[in-house]
């Protein structure tokens, strides 16, 4: 339907299995970022004092590295490959996570629903994940999808440089760096998988409202 790019490859094809391959990426980084951040938030948020100070140093140390030149960095030094792309990714990603998390903790921790679990003796660890966090899905939720498409453009900005997921692998990115050379012959060899990208990401995100919408009918405008 969509011919075939300059090495005789089905190029339909191609972009179908594009898509499964950033959507790994997307999700098992943003999956791995999620279990950081939220993690550290729920500390810190929860026991406030030291422990959210050592969160906070942490936190802030992170959003003083840039994702990308790490990101770069850390692939040209150790390699391109489709597991070290997703581990970079979900290690540099956690930020968000962790300041959103920690916020909503904040807010909720001195509530009464709180101070009647802590009441009848329900544990740290129960108060934590049966109490609080439920009650602070719907802002991560949000988090998530926002976590997840960047992911997939970070992981495509890495292929487009040749240090993603390597080929002969149909990464979306790839596909736009190995049209490069034909774009004003054949323009559509990278406008097609630029065009998927954008489509993939705002379905990502309109996803998300749309999740964090129907957990909180409150939230609705």
């Amino acid at each position: 339907m969509l011919g075939t790019d300059q090495l005789g490859r089905d190029y339909l094809s191609r972009l179908i299995y594009g898509s499964r391959i950033s959507l790994l990426i997307g999700a098992s980084a943003a999956a791995m970022s999620a279990a950081i951040g939220i993690t550290l938030g729920l500390l810190g948020g929860y026991f406030g004092g030291r422990v959210d100070l050592v969160v906070t140093f942490i936190i802030t140390t992170r959003l003083a590295m840039p994702v990308i030149l790490v990101a770069l960095a850390v692939a040209a030094f150790i390699g391109s490959s489709l597991q070290i792309v997703i581990a970079v990714l979900g290690l540099l990603l956690w930020d968000r996570f962790a300041v959103v998390t920690r916020s909503a903790t904040l807010q909720v921790r001195s509530l009464d629903y709180i101070a009647a679990a802590r009441s009848v003796g329900a544990s740290t660890l129960r108060i934590i994940l049966a109490e609080i966090l439920p009650n602070i899905s719907n802002a991560l939720v949000v988090v998530a999808t926002l976590e997840m498409a960047q992911a997939i453009l970070l992981e495509a900005t890495l292929s487009f440089l040749g240090l993603g997921v390597p080929p002969p692998a149909p990464s979306w990115g790839l596909m736009v760096a190995e049209g490069k050379e034909y774009m004003f012959f054949s323009p559509w060899v990278i406008t097609i998988p630029g065009a998927a990208l954008f489509t993939l990401v705002l379905a990502i995100n309109l996803l998300g409202d749309g999740l964090r919408d129907l957990s909180a009918p409150e939230n609705r405008a």
